[in-house]
Parts: structure tokens; C-alpha cells; sequence
């Protein structure tokens, strides 16, 4: 990985010669994990031509999993404990004479942004934009084996999961033990909170659980996913509890799955970002289903849960080859309940066998 990590500074120090800039400053997280492998610890990355210097915080525990190693190459400098690492960075700046200093405005506060120029003053700031997170969008198969694993984990908990006696227990305690269950299966953590909707919350997309208990007859949804080395996957099925669904159940539960699978279906290196949203919009609006505030039907996902691309009705960039999305349309019913499904996937060529399943779960409107 030290290679790989090498090579993606060296293609942000290539940006910075073009733009004019000595050296970038990069805040951001898991902009500074991609370039360093460093687990995100409010740590600040500086780079020049000749060298890379990563500010952390000195009163870290010590790592001893062997999974955060960081290259031989980049220097460490040990901050205190309560000081703002870009501020360390931003004076080794001066210190080594940059004149010209790129950093991520939209990550810095306007206040933090001042403080990096006064350090650095006489220096140009510039905005290195979003250079790093476009490096992000196309992941190597390193990075996609993680998300392999973590898909494995989310799985495996979900499965575990629906085994399990759930009539009477909230939504609460269903989203605990989830939780629980991926850290358990070898998971950094859930790679978002997650949710869990019976009954008339079933399908919401972003619900929050409640005390709610399930009851027999309900639609119970689940959106979850797992962290495995700092990926995260997103998955998320619809399945109903105790005796057989009511017909309107199996009808709108066939719905989503149709528009689901086209979605996924268009997904292809080449394809326009809204052709998969497209796709899997005009069976649901076909079928009357229509949002006032349409959600996109997906989007990149990696060390962030939510990354570029977008795949929206309005998004007209193209997906590249190895790049991770979900896709995950939804239909609720207001005082009903509704249908949420969701995988993630990696776009790979037609003639390599289509886009790449990562998330395997059934997807069948299973009467548990």
C-alpha cells in the first residue's frame, strides 16, 4: 500500500505544479487518509515537491492492529493536544519558504482559513478545490477488496439478524443489535447509524428508530452498512413479519424490486450518471409513485458514505470502471409503510460480466 499511497500524492503534486501552487494543505479527513492511510484523528497533511508532512495530534494511542501503517516517507509531527493541526502545518509551510499554498476551502471555516494566512503570510492561498476527492471517485482493487469485506460483514449481521425472534422488539434495539453485530463480524464500526422502520416508518428513507415494536403484518425495513479499513458499504431490504404479505405488500415490494434492477442494470462505464435514476424512476412513475423531492436513486460511496458521482435525474457526467455506487429507490406510503432496497456496486465494462454485486442479501419479500 506505501506504493499506492505514494503514487496518489505524487498526482496531487502534479495538480499543484499546473495550478501554480508550491504545496497543498489537505484538512479534509478522509482526503488526508487516502493520501497517508492515517485513520481519521483531526491530522492535517502538507505537501511539497519533496516532501510530505502529516501534523497529528501527540496524544494518540499507540496503533498496534498493524492496519494504519503509515509510509516510511512521510514525516510526522507531533501536535498538542487541543491545538488545530493545520495551524502546525500551515507554520512548517512558512518555515520551509512556500510561496504559493493550495488548500481545501471547502473544507477550512472562514476562521481557520485566515489563521492558515496569517501564518503563511506573504504566501498566495489558492483553492485546491476538489482535486482530492476526484482522485477518490475511481478505486483500485485494494480498495475495492475492502469493500468487499465490509459488504461480507453487513451481510452477515443482516443475516444473523432475520434468524432471530422479532415480533414485540423496537426499531431501536433491532438498529443496536446490528450495530453490534458488525463490530462483532470484524467491522471498524457502522459505516452510517443504522436504521430500522416497521409499520408505517417502513421504507422512509433516513428514518431515525423509535420505540416502535414490530407487530405482525408489518413491513419492516432495514438500511445499514458496515466499515471495514475505512470503507463503508450501504445495503437496505424490505421484508415482512409473520403470517403472508397483503396483496397491496407483494405488489409494491415487486414494484421497487423491478425499478431496483433496472437501475442496476443500466449501471456501466460510459453510461451517464442519470440513466441509472432514469431507469428506475419511470417504472415507479408509471406505476403513480412520485416524490415531491425526488432522491437520487444513488451515489459513490468509499471512505465517505457518500461520494461522487451522484446519480441523479439532473446528473450528466459519465461512470468510469471500478467505481463504487448504491443504488437504492424506495417507495412510502404515508400511514401505510413502503419498500427501500438497496445495494452496493461496482461498475465494471459489460464485457467483464456488468456491474459487480457486492451486496449478496436476498432480496425476496421474505414473510419472517
Amino acid at each position: 500500500m506505501a506504493d499506492a499511497y505514494a503514487g496518489r500524492r505524487e498526482r496531487v503534486r502534479e495538480h499543484c505544479s499546473a495550478a501554480g501552487a508550491d504545496a497543498a494543505l489537505v484538512t479534509r479527513a478522509a482526503n488526508v487518509r487516502y493520501l497517508t492511510g492515517c485513520a481519521p484523528c483531526g491530522a492535517t497533511l502538507l505537501l511539497t515537491p519533496d516532501r510530505a508532512l502529516l501534523a497529528l495530534p501527540d496524544d494518540l494511542p499507540p496503533d498496534d492492529s498493524g492496519e494504519h501503517l503509515i509510509a516510511a516517507d512521510v514525516v510526522q509531527v507531533p501536535v498538542s493536544a487541543g491545538s488545530d493541526t493545520a495551524l502546525a502545518a500551515a507554520a512548517a509551510a512558512a518555515r520551509l519558504g512556500v510561496r504559493a499554498l493550495a488548500v481545501e476551502e471547502h473544507d477550512l471555516t472562514v476562521t481557520r482559513h485566515r489563521a492558515v494566512g496569517s501564518l503563511v503570510e506573504g504566501a498566495r492561498l489558492a483553492d485546491l478545490d476538489r482535486v482530492v476527492e476526484r482522485l477518490r471517485v475511481v478505486k483500485d482493487e485494494r480498495e475495492i477488496a475492502d469493500l468487499r469485506i465490509a459488504a461480507e460483514i453487513a451481510d452477515q449481521a443482516l443475516g444473523e439478524l432475520l434468524e432471530s425472534i422479532l415480533v414485540g422488539r423496537t426499531e431501536r434495539h433491532l438498529a443496536m443489535e446490528l450495530e453490534r453485530r458488525m463490530i462483532d463480524h470484524g467491522a471498524d464500526r457502522a459505516a452510517f447509524p443504522v436504521s430500522v422502520g416497521t409499520g408505517s416508518h417502513s421504507g422512509q428513507p433516513a428514518h431515525q428508530p423509535t420505540d416502535r415494536r414490530v407487530e405482525e403484518g408489518d413491513f419492516l425495513t432495514v438500511v445499514m452498512g458496515a466499515q471495514y479499513r475505512g470503507y463503508g458499504v450501504s445495503t437496505a431490504r424490505t421484508f415482512v413479519i409473520g403470517a403472508a404479505p397483503a396483496p397491496w405488500q407483494v405488489e409494491l415490494h415487486r414494484l421497487v424490486f423491478r425499478a431496483q434492477r433496472a437501475a442496476r442494470e443500466a449501471l456501466g462505464p460510459g453510461v451517464e450518471q442519470c440513466v441509472p435514476d432514469r431507469a428506475a424512476r419511470q417504472l415507479l412513475e408509471a406505476a403513480g409513485h412520485t416524490e415531491a423531492s425526488p432522491h437520487p436513486v444513488g451515489h459513490g460511496i468509499g471512505l465517505e458514505i457518500r461520494e461522487a458521482p451522484r446519480l441523479g435525474p439532473s446528473d450528466m457526467g459519465k461512470l468510469d470502471s471500478r467505481v463504487p455506487v448504491t443504488v437504492g429507490p424506495g417507495v412510502h406510503l404515508p400511514g401505510k409503510g413502503g419498500v427501500r432496497i438497496e445495494d452496493t456496486l461496482v461498475v465494471r465494462p459489460f464485457e467483464e460480466g456488468g456491474p459487480e454485486l457486492l451486496t449478496i442479501t436476498t432480496k425476496e419479500l421474505l414473510a419472517l
